[in-house]
């Protein structure tokens, strides 16, 4: 551990989130109710409050089924009660949403699959 003080001037930490077919993937975050600043035609700021991620489209076998993302919410049901009737799976031929679940390490998680195969975590912390 460093005993550098922290870094006041960090206004970000963003990862690039994969997306094979860019304008699928921007309507599938819409629907979650992500809003999207377009950075160019290959690019996206993908907002959520003050909280956000780039969306890029890139596509490399393997990446992007092997990718993760979490969501820490206060309120999973709420959540899944927008999730839910969203019908992704029917809409962009992904995985259907799975449940919110107590996990054995502790949080309660729904899961939910994008268009390229990014998984995401959507959490809750215990009571």
């Amino acid at each position: 551990m460093s005993d550098q003080p922290s870094a006041p001037d960090v206004v970000a930490l963003r990862p690039f989130v994969p997306a094979k077919d860019f304008e699928t993937s921007l309507r599938f975050y819409g629907e979650l109710g992500f809003t999207a600043h377009r950075l160019g035609d290959s690019l996206a700021s993908m907002h959520l409050g003050r909280f956000s991620f780039l969306l890029q489209r890139f596509e490399a076998p393997g990446f992007a089924g092997n990718f993760m993302m979490q969501l820490l919410v206060n309120d999973i049901e709420n959540w899944w009660s927008r999730i839910e009737p969203l019908n992704l799976a029917a809409n962009y031929g992904v995985r259907a949403p799975s449940a919110p679940a107590v996990q054995p390490w502790g949080l309660t998680v729904a899961y939910v699959v994008d268009p390229s195969g990014v998984l995401w975590h959507i959490a809750q912390d215990r009571a």
